[in-house]
């Protein structure tokens, strides 16, 4: 079985000098490709001469993240695909229990290994931790990390566990389910674009694995800081694009009660002085209204296809309810309460 770990890279001259190396050397078991979303930091220059040896792929202006890997996906052949953040340090034989576990396991469509802090290595990081789980009302969270609750790593979750989504900082997916779902979203642009992925994997009835004997560290925020209104503005838009095409449940109730905890977020951004985070919350919510209709067909097909109801990783309650006024601050709480 032939591996692609795929880097989309976007003004990441300096990650590349950094962690490119690391991929090269601890890859042996794939292909190693980089896919350039029109960088102008001399990002290709360094491609072109320093590592001449890793196949390039140049697109003409930036695609984003959704695009920018279904275009470069679509040009490259092998069955598994491995789309890696250029941010992200590899670790000696990390890809070994991915592929093993994969090749032994037809049923799972995508995995990650454990995500862990570039800086702070003795914790989980925020974008992926240890697999991710999402709540009923689109709210994702991570073993490992729930909203700012970050953990340490203690061993606690070093279990191989079926998860509801897999980090597009590492995801792991085998080739031929990426593109028979029809691959990432362009739509969104960033963010939120591998949970939906993965919410339509799930729904057909796959399996996608947390494998925590491979270990990545992530630095996170490269391309914009957590804090960006930007990103505040896809992650608020994108979640709830991705709640209207894929719940099975009445979708107007849904949506109705985030209308009321979103604005309670936003209130809340106010009260803290982060004006332009919590407009972005609005805006977000304009900008949904504004285009959910084209996503009608997309919710018609993905619940036509629905094989599975509550996929295992689904949280059937409100994780912040847990979390603000039970005190349920890890996933090991949620997760046993979930399952009695």
């Amino acid at each position: 079985m032939s591996t692609a770990v795929v880097i989309l890279n976007y003004n990441g001259k300096k990650l590349l000098e950094t962690l490119l190396p690391k991929v090269i050397a601890y890859s042996p078991e794939a292909e190693v490709i980089v896919v350039d979303n029109a960088s102008t930091d001399g990002s290709i220059e360094l491609m072109e001469t320093i590592f001449r040896e890793i196949r390039l792929i140049k697109h003409p202006r930036n695609l984003g993240f959704a695009a920018g890997y279904n275009e470069a996906l679509s040009k490259i052949k092998a069955d598994y695909y491995v789309l890696l953040n250029s941010d992200v340090e590899v670790t000696e034989n990390w890809l070994i229990p991915l592929i093993t576990y994969m090749n032994k396991h037809p049923r799972t469509a995508a995995c990650q290994p454990k995500i862990k802090d570039y800086y702070k290595r003795t914790h989980f990081e925020y974008a992926g931790a240890c697999g991710g789980y999402i709540d009923n009302y689109g709210y994702p969270f991570c073993r490992g990390r729930i909203l700012d609750t970050i953990e340490a790593d203690n061993g606690q979750y070093d279990t191989n566990t079926d998860i509801f989504w897999a980090t597009g900082a590492c995801l792991f997916i085998r080739s031929e389910k990426y593109h028979k779902v029809g691959g990432l979203d362009e739509r969104f642009f960033a963010h939120m674009e591998e949970i939906d992925l993965c919410w339509r994997l799930k729904a057909r009835g796959n399996a996608i694995v947390c494998i925590p004997e491979s270990t990545v560290y992530h630095m996170g925020a490269q391309t914009l800081n957590k804090e960006h209104p930007r990103k505040t503005f896809l992650n608020f838009r994108n979640n709830w694009l991705m709640l209207y095409k894929n719940s099975p449940k009445n979708i107007s109730k849904i949506l109705f009660a985030r209308l009321f905890l979103d604005w309670a977020a936003a209130l809340h951004l106010l009260v803290q002085g982060k004006f332009a985070n919590a407009f972005a919350i609005i805006r977000a919510e304009f900008d949904f209204l504004s285009k959910y209709r084209h996503f009608h067909y997309d919710r018609q097909n993905n619940l036509h296809l629905t094989k599975i109801l509550h996929p295992k990783g689904q949280y059937r309650g409100l994780m912040l309810w847990q979390y603000y006024v039970k005190k349920k601050r890890t996933a090991q709480n949620l997760i046993w309460k979930d399952r009695k």
